[in-house]
C-alpha cells in the first residue's frame, strides 16, 4: 500500500522558518505590507512556500478573501463555432488578469440557464458573462440579488444592464442590401428559436428595413423560424416549400452558421446549385465558408473583441462596484464579406 503524501500546510512553512502561522497566512494572502511585515521576511516566506511545494486550498481562500478569481460563462451552445471562438476570447482576456473561466451551455433553454446561474454562484464565481435566453424579468432578479454580470452577444432592450454585442441590425441591413443591389428581390429569411432573442429580432428588423428602403414588398411568410433542436429537418421542409411556387425565392438569408451548414447539405441532397438556383448569404462568417463551392457571402462579427470587452466591463464592475453606464452598452461594427454564393438575377420587365 502506497504511503499517502502529506500536503504542505501553513504550519509547516511557519515551523521551517521559525515564525507564526498567522504571519505566513498574511504574506501568502498578499496582506504582508498592510500588516507591517518587512520585505525580507515576505521573500523568505514565498521562497519557503515554493521550496515545500505549498498548494493553497482555493475554496477556503476564496471564502476568506471574498473572491475566487473565477468568472462563470454561459453560452447557448459551446459546440457552435461562434460560441467556441467567444469562449476562447473570454478565457484569453480573463487569464491576463489571473482569472479562470467556468464554461457552460444553456442549449437555448431558459430553465437550464437559471440552474446554471445558480450553480455558478454556488461555486463562488465572482461574476458572470451570459449569452442569455432569459427575458427582462429574470435579468431584473439578478440585479436585485446584486449579481455582477454582463450580457454578451445579446441584450435586453430598454434596460441598464451592461452588454457587448455585434450590430446585428446594421449587419443584417447591409447583407440584405448586398443581395438587392445585384438584382435579387425575392429573399427569404431563416431565423432560429427562441424568437425573442435580440440577436435574432435585430437581424429580422434589418432584413425588413432593407426591403422597405429599396421599395420592395415585405412578405411576412418569407420569414421562417427554424427550431434550435431540429435544424436539419426544418431546413429541408422550408427549403422545399420556398423554392417552389407560389414563393419561388431568388435569395436566402440564414441567420447563423448552423442553419447555413444544414442549408448547404440539403441543397446538395436536392441537387440544387448555389447561386444558379438560389443565392445564399449568412450572418456569421466562419472559416469553412471560404472553402465551400462556391464560397459563402457572410457577415463577419468581431467575436474576439466581443469577448475582450465583456471581460473588461465585468472586471471593472468587480473592482469598482460601479453601476451600469451608457458606455458599458456596446454595439460592435460588423462587415459584409462578399463571395461567389450570390449571383445576379435579371428583373422581369
Amino acid at each position: 500500500m502506497k504511503k499517502k503524501i502529506k500536503k504542505t500546510s501553513l504550519a509547516d512553512i511557519a515551523k521551517a522558518l521559525g515564525v507564526s502561522k498567522t504571519l505566513v497566512s498574511m504574506v501568502l494572502n498578499d496582506k504582508g505590507n498592510e500588516n507591517g511585515i518587512n520585505a525580507d521576511t515576505q521573500k523568505r516566506v514565498w521562497a519557503k512556500a515554493r521550496e515545500l511545494d505549498y498548494k493553497p486550498n482555493m475554496m477556503a481562500r476564496s471564502l476568506r478573501m471574498g473572491r475566487s478569481n473565477t468568472i462563470g460563462l454561459i453560452v447557448a451552445d459551446i459546440s457552435n463555432i461562434f460560441y467556441a471562438r467567444l469562449c476562447r476570447a473570454v478565457e484569453d482576456a480573463a487569464s491576463k488578469h489571473s482569472y479562470h473561466v467556468l464554461f457552460s451551455s444553456s442549449d437555448e433553454n431558459a430553465d437550464k440557464e437559471r440552474k446554471l446561474i445558480q450553480t455558478l454562484r454556488e461555486r463562488q464565481a465572482d461574476g458572470l458573462i451570459i449569452s442569455t435566453t432569459l427575458e427582462e424579468k429574470d435579468v431584473d432578479k439578478l440585479h436585485e440579488q446584486n449579481v455582477p454580470f454582463v450580457l454578451v452577444d445579446r441584450f435586453i432592450p430598454n434596460s441598464k444592464t451592461p452588454f457587448v454585442t455585434a450590430d446585428n441590425y446594421g449587419g443584417s441591413l447591409a447583407l440584405t442590401e448586398h443581395l438587392i443591389k445585384i438584382g435579387i428581390e425575392k429573399i427569404a429569411l431563416f431565423t432560429i428559436s427562441p424568437s425573442h432573442l435580440t440577436s435574432i429580432t435585430e437581424r429580422a428588423r434589418g432584413y425588413k428595413d432593407a426591403l422597405l428602403k429599396h421599395n420592395l414588398p415585405f412578405h411576412p411568410e418569407l420569414i421562417r423560424e427554424i427550431p434550435y433542436d431540429d435544424i436539419k429537418n426544418s431546413v429541408r421542409r422550408e427549403l422545399t416549400r420556398l423554392l417552389r411556387p407560389p414563393h419561388s425565392i431568388h435569395g436566402l438569408f440564414v441567420s447563423n452558421n448552423n442553419i447555413a451548414k444544414a442549408t448547404l447539405e440539403i441543397l446538395e441532397d436536392l441537387r440544387l446549385r448555389i447561386p444558379r438556383d438560389v443565392s445564399l448569404v449568412c450572418f456569421d462568417d466562419i472559416d469553412m465558408f471560404r472553402h465551400t463551392d462556391p464560397p459563402i457571402t457572410a457577415v463577419a462579427q468581431p467575436v474576439e473583441r466581443m469577448g475582450q470587452k465583456a471581460v473588461e466591463i465585468l472586471l471593472d464592475k468587480l473592482k469598482n462596484g460601479k453601476k451600469a453606464r451608457k458606455k458599458d452598452q456596446i454595439f460592435l461594427k460588423t462587415k459584409v464579406i462578399p463571395r461567389r454564393s450570390c449571383g445576379s438575377f435579371l428583373r422581369k420587365s
